[in-house]
């Protein structure tokens, strides 16, 4: 309902629901998922990881890894951004908003989004990830703006000879 009412609102898909639900409700145009979740008193400081029952403030139902949920999303057709770019360029609130409700917002979110993704392909992502990835990024480029697509495709070389933290 809130997709259909504030197309341009943001939609957060939490770690409570199972796999097989969030991979449903993935499709409806959440914006934001989480992954590798730890919701007990302290468990990021925790060096095993492992959840404590007795410390949880709820039950996960999709407890898999940040790896595994970005290999599937990717599989899936879905980028995964990184971006914190909006922030440092000024684009939040009101103004962010204005762009937003224009639906220009892929201006900068999607060249942006290709661009975060490839450092952790490269950085981070199994060479199954990467691989999915990177055919991912290719089929993406064709929702960059055209007068775009020369820059970003520059802009990638760069992250693979070493650049990081490049946005528009």
């Amino acid at each position: 309902m809130i997709r259909l009412s504030v197309p341009y609102t943001g939609m957060i898909l939490t770690a409570r629901e199972p796999a097989h639900i969030r991979r449903e409700v993935i499709n409806v145009g959440c914006t934001q998922t989480d992954a590798s979740t730890r919701i007990g008193i302290g468990a990021y400081g925790e060096a095993s990881g492992l959840q404590d029952a007795e410390r949880q403030q709820f039950m996960l139902g999709d407890t898999r890894s940040l790896y595994e949920v970005i290999r599937e999303l990717a599989e899936m057709g879905y980028l995964t951004s990184f971006c914190t770019a909006g922030y440092r360029c000024g684009r939040t609130g009101s103004y962010f908003m204005n762009i937003a409700k224009k639906g220009k917002v892929h201006q900068f979110c999607i060249p942006n989004a290709i661009l975060t993704f490839k450092e952790y392909l490269i950085d981070y992502a199994s060479p199954e990830t990467r691989d999915a990835g990177d055919k991912l990024i290719e089929k993406r480029m064709e929702n960059v703006p055209e007068n775009m697509r020369d820059t970003v495709r520059e802009r990638l070389k760069e992250i693979e000879n070493g650049g990081r933290d490049l946005y528009f």
